[in-house]
């Protein structure tokens, strides 16, 4: 029971503290040293798919641990309890982010060239633009599932001990 306790908290480790590290040490990071925001870019958006990749692992893992240590111990899987719900949008998000928006915004970036360079009021760069921030968005709406994720386990976890 503690392994697959420890999985789980594995898991979520991995997916939220990838999550604070692409958001706050290496997006920032490579936007303030590369010379350019097209190469910026490349390097983020490589990295992106890497972090969507490691949280579909990671909440694949959590979630069938989570569904043994419920049947081991309540003698029942429970897919609907609130840390799977939890985990099934956090998933649903991530899979939109990485199977919609990413390769929209892949041609997109592609055909556009050098971003810097294309006007603002460009279609395609207001396109760009705007699935940038839907982008942004569904990240932040993970982390913060998660860290509601992270307080039910947690919760969950000090009734039994």
């Amino acid at each position: 029971m503690s392994f697959l306790r420890y999985l789980m908290l594995l898991a979520l480790i991995v997916w939220l503290g990838g999550l604070i590290f692409f958001s706050f040490v290496l997006a920032p990071t490579v936007f303030a040293v590369l010379p350019t925001h097209q190469l910026a870019g490349n390097v983020v958006s490589r990295s992106i798919v890497a972090l969507h990749w490691m949280g579909i692992v990671s909440g694949l893992i959590f979630l069938i641990c989570s569904m043994i240590h419920s049947r081991l111990s309540a003698g029942e899987l429970n897919p609907f309890a609130t840390g799977h719900v939890l985990v099934y949008f956090m998933l649903a998000l991530t899979a939109v982010s990485q199977f919609k928006l990413f390769p929209k915004m892949d041609a997109l970036r592609t055909s556009l060239g050098e971003i810097d360079k294309v006007p603002l009021n460009d279609p395609a760069r207001l396109l760009f633009d705007s699935l940038h921030v839907w982008s942004t968005r569904i990240e932040v709406g993970v982390f913060v599932l998660g860290l509601i994720l992270v307080f039910t386990v947690a919760r969950q976890w000090s009734r039994s001990f």
